[in-house]
């Protein structure tokens, strides 16, 4: 039965990276048809993040009242019926309407997913599951594009999409039941330190509010920043290639593509790795690997070293995501993990939402030589933030145990 209901949290992932990349292709057609100013579509983006951050935040308490399964079937349903929504939209208006309960959807369907995953299945699952994603970001645009191609018809391809949500909603909406069945016989395991609903902190965490539980601000800190350098080096990363290294326009896209590919092939992979090394080993290989990675952006070296560096950035970026999600009931104790998964999600859409215009702004008054220097700062920080977590976590950890041991004795 878990395994089966694994299928359905894959497939409910591939509905959520579905809608992620459909703005961007299809709104030169949406542009043209309602008049619009060529930035609206950052405004429309900015709309939908956040929805995104207001129902991360919130999704603690509101998983708490109703629980995983009624959120993400209401919460698909919302998204499907958003994109829905923006086939029939008669004006720019009613798209910024429908961009609201596309936002709050998929924000309470990825922290509760989640966290259900995080605390209900290993570490592997975690990352399978990120992958799916991008199975769904990359078939977004491919679906849209044959509907431009074939119809030039936009609204057919959010048509499309919104049918292949309503059947995911169909679907969950049968598997209600299995939820709360799966959550009680799923074992989580984790492969460095065993898993209890205490945490590392022991039993005093679970009367502590989350942002007052030792290691949840430098937690935010990691997720604001990588989330920051993920969303900057594919926003601006051709810009970058074309005015700096002096590549053609296709090409650039090209090399970018490859960016998104190392992210989506290196955490198929790390699902395996999983099973043999650590959440915390991974995070702190990867970010080495994307720092060495922006540093070949940085050196005066060939264009094809700039390849290099990108496909680098995106495998090093690839474990990091999913092994923080997967430590954090590890980290925290079960007892807040939602919470503080919907605070880390919230934090995460934040900095993919505003350090990249922050690139951009700057770049504006200066260069866009900038932008291996701020990745390579934005990873810096990242690493930073999370040794000095570890660091945090192991003192707390071995004072526990002395603590135990001095009970016993």
């Amino acid at each position: 039965m878990a395994t089966f209901f694994l299928v359905i949290i894959y497939m409910a992932f591939i509905s959520l990276g579905l809608p992620d990349s459909l703005l961007g292709v299809s709104w030169s057609l949406m542009q043209s048809e309602f008049g619009a100013h060529f930035e609206t579509a950052g405004l429309l983006f900015m709309t939908i993040a956040g929805g995104t951050i207001i129902s991360s935040f919130a999704s603690g308490v509101v998983l708490k009242r109703f629980g995983t399964g009624i959120v993400t079937f209401f919460s698909c349903l919302m998204t499907a019926g958003a994109l829905l929504g923006f086939q029939f939209a008669p004006s720019l208006f009613w798209l910024f309407i429908c961009a609201i309960p596309l936002g709050l959807g998929a924000g309470a369907v990825d922290s509760g997913l989640n966290n259900y995953v995080a605390t209900n299945y290993k570490a592997h699952h975690m990352s399978w599951l990120h992958c799916f994603w991008g199975v769904g970001a990359t078939l977004g645009p491919v679906i849209m594009a044959q509907f431009i191609t074939g119809q030039h018809s936009w609204r057919n391809g959010y048509l499309a999409i919104a049918g292949l949500q309503f059947v995911l909603v169909v679907i969950l909406f049968f598997t209600l039941p299995l939820w709360n069945k799966v959550r009680g016989n799923s074992i989580v395991i984790s492969n460095e330190t065993e898993n209890t609903d205490d945490g590392l902190y022991g039993a005093d965490a679970k009367y502590r509010k989350p942002l007052q539980i030792r290691g949840v601000k430098l937690a935010l800190i990691s997720f604001l920043f990588y989330c920051g350098a993920e969303a900057t080096m594919g926003l601006w990363g051709s810009s970058f290639l074309v005015n700096v290294k002096e590549l053609s326009v296709d090409a650039a896209a090209k090399w970018v593509s490859l960016y998104y590919a190392g992210i989506t092939i290196g955490r198929f992979i790390t699902g395996f790795i999983t099973l043999k090394i650590g959440n915390r080993t991974l995070i702190r290989v990867g970010q080495i690997i994307a720092l060495a990675g922006a540093a070949f952006l940085l050196l005066p070296l060939p264009p094809t070293f700039s390849l290099v560096g990108f496909i680098m950035v995106g495998l090093g970026l690839a474990p990091i995501f999913p092994c923080m999600l997967h430590e954090t009931p590890t980290r925290f104790g079960q007892e807040h993990s939602q919470t503080i998964m919907g605070y880390q999600m919230a934090v995460a859409y934040t900095g993919s939402t505003f350090l990249p215009p922050l690139l951009g702004f700057i770049a504006a008054h200066s260069t866009i030589g900038i932008f291996p220097f701020v990745i390579a700062g934005f990873i810096a920080i990242m690493l930073l933030g999370s040794e000095k977590l570890n660091i945090k976590l192991n003192r707390d950890n071995l004072i526990s145990v002395k603590n135990k041991n001095s009970t016993v004795i």
